[in-house]
């Protein structure tokens, strides 16, 4: 097993060597294969895990997008916005898994370090993006379900300021590194790039900075997905046994019930990861730990450029209805249904 210990260079990145290892300069993950941390057909499993990302992520996103372009009638306030986490998650593909590809291939970052800057802040960028819309998402079906705010609508022009509010927050949480606070350095297995909770040096304040990632891009966001959630299967429940005898009620609240576990459980498996391994490194400081498994949380992260539109956009019927339509496969059928379903679970809430 090959542990990880942190070595400070003049060139502003930094290296982890095998402990037994000296020649430090010559093991630049800018300059020569990292085979020192890693055997090569770990490198390739990775290549190839992150190629398939990169297809699938940019296929499915690339359609959701060309799909509501168009079709005006998938440009409703929800859709705007899955559409605005498509767009996040192209970030996270195109850029990000698609130069962990050709990195992991290569077994180091080819890139450069100016490019490893700008990969590890367009894909923290999309990263946020995408968190923050998970947690406007169920913000929205919070709001036009359980109507806490009564007869408010919930229009297309405050669905676009909330696509806003999520690049704002994504900004917030990822320009620091650019000008000081952190930095974007080569991660685990050192093939892509991210923030740097890894090193201790006060310079940069490393440790500040994780913090405020965990407690602005993950807690806020899980707190609001959970609690909205939570509210909105309070909801339907009630309804469901209000109307008992009501057998598209009993199907509306076992899709939506299903739709909820499958997006919370999604949110985890993507950030729950990077976030406790992140937090486990700056809380115990000097202890060695397996850089390949440092990898695995980056990946779950970049892998939720897939989840995410197969939960949101592919268990959408409408979506799914006109992707189908587009790809030559049929699915007109299904938007009579999807309209009707639609209505059903928007009329549960209360009046």
């Amino acid at each position: 097993m090959k542990h990880g210990r942190v070595t400070e260079l003049p060139e502003d990145f930094w290296i982890p060597i095998a402990l037994n290892t000296d020649n430090i300069t010559s093991l630049s993950p800018f300059l020569v294969p990292q085979d020192h941390l890693a055997s090569s057909g770990t490198y390739y499993a990775m290549a190839v895990y992150m190629f398939f990302i990169f297809i699938v992520g940019t296929f499915i996103n690339s359609l959701t997008v060309i799909c509501t372009m168009q079709n005006k009638k998938l440009r409703s306030h929800l859709n705007y916005i899955l559409v605005n986490l498509a767009i996040s998650n192209l970030l996270v593909s195109g850029v990000g898994s698609f130069t962990a590809f050709c990195s992991f291939a290569s077994r180091y970052f080819i890139f450069g370090p100016l490019a490893c800057k700008m990969e590890g802040f367009l894909v923290t960028l999309g990263g946020m993006v995408s968190l923050w819309s998970l947690a406007v998402i169920a913000f929205e079906r919070w709001l036009v379900i359980c109507k806490p705010l009564g007869n408010f609508i919930f229009k297309p022009d405050h669905a676009l300021a909330c696509c806003a509010f999520t690049w704002v927050f994504a900004l917030i949480a990822s320009v620091p590194p650019l000008v000081g606070w952190s930095r974007y350095i080569p991660e685990g297995l050192q093939c892509s790039c991210g923030p740097d909770w890894y090193t201790t040096n006060n310079k940069y304040n490393n440790e500040s900075y994780v913090m405020f990632l965990f407690c602005f891009c993950f807690a806020v966001p899980l707190t609001t997905i959970i609690f909205c959630y939570s509210q909105l299967l309070f909801v339907l429940k009630m309804a469901a046994k209000a109307q008992a005898e009501s057998a598209s009620t009993q199907k509306a609240e076992r899709e939506v019930t299903r739709m909820v576990v499958l997006m919370v459980l999604g949110f985890l498996v993507c950030w729950l990861p990077y976030t406790t391994f992140a937090l486990w490194v700056v809380n115990n400081r000097g202890q060695p730990f397996d850089l390949r498994f440092a990898s695995i949380p980056a990946v779950f992260s970049k892998s939720s450029a897939v989840y995410n539109p197969v939960i949101y956009v592919l268990l959408n019927k409408q979506f799914r209805s006109c992707m189908m339509k587009m790809l030559g496969m049929g699915g007109a059928d299904d938007e009579e249904s999807s309209t009707s379903s639609v209505t059903e679970v928007s009329k549960v809430g209360p009046a």
